[in-house]
């Protein structure tokens, strides 16, 4: 025991001292000029036909979901594009602010979201926005916030980004919901010229099934997870000494899940009350617009009587050898209002389709559901 102490003097004593490798000479990069940054960005060049979701933020979302009131479950999608890809690796959920028309509650949002993309580069974890996802019920997403926001995205970021929504409705009947959506090109043309009248829908073909387009998207799963999502499903034997002989075969991780006994009836009330709800607004919305066109068209109609009632004049003046009138300015004296927008017509029946694509798919699978209990009723 006594020369434990010498031998490991012996054996450091023996490793050679560590060499200072020399100071590498420091590299010097030209800078880019910003008229050349684009046209060296080559993956800026190829657009983005396919997005790729984690599985890691596929569980980050339905977990935001679940935690917030409805749908105001909304975030920052974190990724990158490559070879036409648009991976999207992380996400971090956003505060819900009540009122879109308080200013403290939106500044409060944009400093969160600043903080975490500060503190997400510090810890070199992937900081660029690709997009932002959405929280949806019963399929429907169209609203005038979803709109100016994906426009602000498709504006400022480099592919456009997307928005990700993730129907609650369907996850409750154990279906995970995740769609990809971004504005079509025709209808951002119209919203950047805020121009939203019938001869500008007619001029760019927009219908309210051309307001976005969507990108095929798939989740992909590390091994890692894959495996943790195996086990929870493998049934594992309880190694208690305690157990029963009954429960000591075999336990499963998770619960067993009825779901798929669920007639799926309890959905299409709460469907028919939306649906009900949205043929209401869009009533409304075009007894405004009825409204407005007739106020438009009585003020037309005074001012062309008053370029009538003037012309004759003129008429009379010159037949009887006086000096005619000046032709004054018609929008001067009349205030002819613009043509209203037809913006959130659109959206209306956006969310109308939407209703209806989902109320026909959960009353077909009740339909066949509640057949099949008929037919066994007598079992």
């Amino acid at each position: 025991m006594s020369n434990a102490p010498s031998m490991a003097a012996a054996i450091a004593a023996s490793i050679p001292a560590p060499q200072a490798a020399p100071t590498p000479a420091a590299p010097t990069y030209e800078a880019i000029p910003a008229s050349m940054s684009k046209v060296i960005d080559i993956e800026a060049e190829i657009p983005i036909t396919r997005v790729q979701l984690d599985g890691m933020v596929v569980s980050k979302i339905v977990k935001h979901a679940r935690e917030a009131q409805g749908s105001n479950a909304h975030g920052v999608l974190l990724g990158l594009d490559l070879d036409g890809t648009l991976e999207i690796s992380n996400s971090f959920p956003l505060p819900h602010h009540l009122t879109d028309d308080d200013d403290k509650s939106l500044k409060g949002v944009a400093r969160y979201q600043s903080s975490m993309l500060r503190s997400l580069k510090e810890v070199q974890a992937d900081d660029s926005v690709v997009g932002f996802y959405q929280a949806i019920t019963l399929g429907s997403f169209f609203s005038q916030n979803f709109v100016e926001t994906q426009a602000v995205h498709q504006d400022k970021l480099r592919h456009g980004g997307v928005v990700v929504v993730h129907d609650i409705s369907q996850t409750a009947r154990g279906n995970a919901s995740f769609r990809a959506f971004r504005l079509t090109k025709a209808f951002l043309d119209a919203y950047k010229k805020k121009d939203f009248s019938t001869d500008s829908l007619i001029e760019h073909g927009l219908t309210f099934s051309s307001i976005v387009e969507e990108i095929p998207l798939r989740i992909r799963t590390n091994p890692l997870l894959g495996s943790f999502l195996e086990t929870l499903g493998t049934s594992s034997p309880i190694s208690s000494s305690d157990a029963a002989p009954s429960t000591a075969s075999a336990t499963a991780a998770l619960p067993p899940s009825f779901s798929c006994l669920n007639l799926g009836t309890g959905n299409v009330s709460r469907n028919l009350e939306q649906i009900v709800e949205a043929l209401d607004a869009y009533k409304t919305e075009e007894g405004n617009l009825g409204y407005l066109q007739r106020q438009i068209a009585r003020e037309k109609a005074r001012a062309e009587a008053h370029v009538t009632k003037r012309k004759e004049e003129n008429v009379v003046r010159v037949a009887a050898g006086l000096a005619p009138l000046p032709e004054e300015d018609v929008s001067r004296l009349y205030k002819i209002p613009p043509e209203p927008s037809r913006l959130e017509s659109l959206l209306v029946l956006g969310k109308i389709n939407a209703y209806s694509k989902s109320l026909e798919e959960v009353s077909s699978t009740g339909l066949v559901k509640m057949y099949a209990t008929k037919a066994n009723g007598g079992v």
